[in-house]
């Protein structure tokens, strides 16, 4: 076999994945598309209001649904669409408009590099790290962890068994130290053994939001301090899930952080992964990666045609 056929076959492998881990999302809401869509032979504004029910019913929410429509009733006019079955087409490609934010770099490919992970509890922050930590390896770069996340004991021992499993060391003190003076040795480690990629995990406790940001801030002087030669990235984990509430803590933690990319995990569980779309239309942060299974080839490189067409 060929690397070109291998390519097309990992290709294939991976968007047999997708389809599967979306199928939930896609019986919720293509599902009910279809039917519409085969129920209306001509364009009309009950057609439009149907569409419009089943985008909001689908964790679109109001704001983006609104979007959506007023952009598809203005394709229809424009290309003087009368049949129904061809709306279906139009609204794929706004879709993928809407999810595509050209950004391909999913992880600044420069070495070092730095990535703090933040995110609630329970959104699936510890696995995901482990995940970016496997893909890491895979490609050939060497990764270092840092459990920053030093307010839950579980947090620790979750990422000491995970670096246990991969092989990869981690960088701990005791429950209740110093965030950032973690963040501090695992950058002097990072350093001394030249490593490509440092990962730090970072508490979720977003209900008190003003000790988040300060020590989120600490944490962020310290990498800059410390390691002004490595690229950062701020990546923010979200639960698919948790529909509109994922969308309420993108808007909380990009008040108070850098967000340079999205995680949402979990989509393969919910009927709710239209929530990436109120997602990419309401903040300008690329979706850099979805969980879409639980094997650690399941976090996937988020490609908005790719979802769309996996979807469609």
């Amino acid at each position: 076999m060929t690397e070109k056929d291998r390519s097309e076959k990992n290709k294939k492998s991976l968007f047999s994945k997708l389809q599967e881990g979306l199928s939930k999302t896609k019986k919720g809401m293509m599902d009910k598309f279809d039917q519409v869509f085969s129920a209306y032979g001509k364009v009309d504004d009950d057609l439009m209001e149907e569409i419009e029910e089943i985008l909001v019913t689908s964790d679109i929410g109001m704001d983006t649904t609104m979007k959506l429509m007023e952009k598809l009733r203005q394709e229809v006019k424009n290309q003087h669409v009368s049949d129904a079955a061809q709306v279906k087409d139009i609204l794929k490609v706004i879709m993928q408009e809407v999810l595509d934010k050209d950004d391909k770099h999913y992880l600044i490919p420069s070495n070092p590099l730095v990535i703090l992970v933040v995110g609630v509890n329970g959104v699936g922050k510890t696995t995901s790290i482990a995940k970016i930590a496997y893909k890491c390896r895979q490609s050939g770069r060497s990764v270092l962890l840092a459990a920053g996340d030093t307010f839950r004991a579980a947090a620790i021992e979750q990422l000491e068994v995970w670096g246990q499993r991969l092989g990869i060391n981690v960088i701990r003190h005791q429950e209740g130290s110093d965030p950032a003076a973690v963040i501090f040795d695992a950058i002097q480690s990072a350093k001394a053994k030249k490593t490509d990629v440092l990962i730090c995990d970072t508490a979720g406790r977003l209900h008190n939001k003003k000790n988040l940001m300060n020590e989120l801030e600490k944490i962020y002087r310290v990498v800059n301090r410390e390691y002004p030669e490595a690229e950062k990235e701020t990546l923010l984990v979200l639960d698919a899930g948790t529909g509109q509430n994922a969308v309420r803590q993108a808007k909380e933690f990009n008040e108070i952080t850098d967000v340079t990319g999205i995680i949402l995990t979990k989509l393969d569980g919910t009927a709710k992964g239209g929530i990436i779309l109120s997602i990419a239309e309401e903040f300008d942060i690329p979706v850099k990666y979805i969980g879409v299974g639980e094997g650690m080839d399941d976090l996937q490189e988020f490609d908005a045609k790719s979802f769309v067409d996996a979807l469609f």
